[in-house]
């Protein structure tokens, strides 16, 4: 018996199943291949299938997206580029406008500094002749009532008065410039 033993063990092997075992294994093999093949496997690809046409959407919408950024970038950059020729054109300008205003204001200041020059020159011309007369006027009257107290009467007569203080005022001006 322990021959026979040894010849049943010899004769199964543990790495060769048994011929109803391996048919039955093969059947349900090809049941569930047959099942995933007609079921899951098109459920699988479909599913693959709308993955990658979204990636490829979403690779051609991110390549539209990136060129339509590109396109505003650029004219954003173009827009900057006019926007900083357009501020350098306004600062020209208000340069340009603010020479000419200086230019105008120191020639207003000019022309009234001269206005009032003139009008200095002409008060003054004004006073001095107020002056003169004035100072006339007190000369003569105390050069008349020197007269009449040296030759002892009155020297009243006014067109009198007047001429010899003229003549004598005249005379010396005269002096007074010669002296110069």
């Amino acid at each position: 018996m322990s021959q026979l033993l040894i010849l049943a063990a010899e004769k199964e092997n543990p790495l060769v199943p048994p011929i109803p075992e391996l048919v039955i294994g093969l059947i349900a093999f090809v049941i569930v291949f047959g099942f995933l093949a007609k079921k899951l496997l098109p459920n699988i690809n479909k599913v693959l299938d709308e993955r990658r046409e979204a990636i490829e959407g979403g690779i051609e919408k991110a390549e539209a997206a990136q060129t339509e950024a590109q396109s505003v970038l650029e004219q954003y950059k173009a827009q900057l580029a006019e926007a900083r020729h357009e501020a350098a054109r306004l600062r020209q300008e208000a340069q340009e406008q603010g020479a000419t205003l200086i230019a105008e204001m120191r020639a207003e200041g000019q022309r009234q500094r001269e206005e009032i020059v003139a009008a200095g020159h002409t008060q003054i011309d004004a006073d001095r002749k107020a002056a003169s007369q004035a100072l006339r006027q007190d000369v003569g009257k105390l050069a008349t009532d020197l007269a009449g107290k040296l030759v002892g009467e009155s020297l009243e007569d006014h067109a009198r008065q007047s001429r010899v203080i003229d003549r004598f005022l005249d005379e010396l001006e005269e002096k007074a410039e010669a002296a110069r």
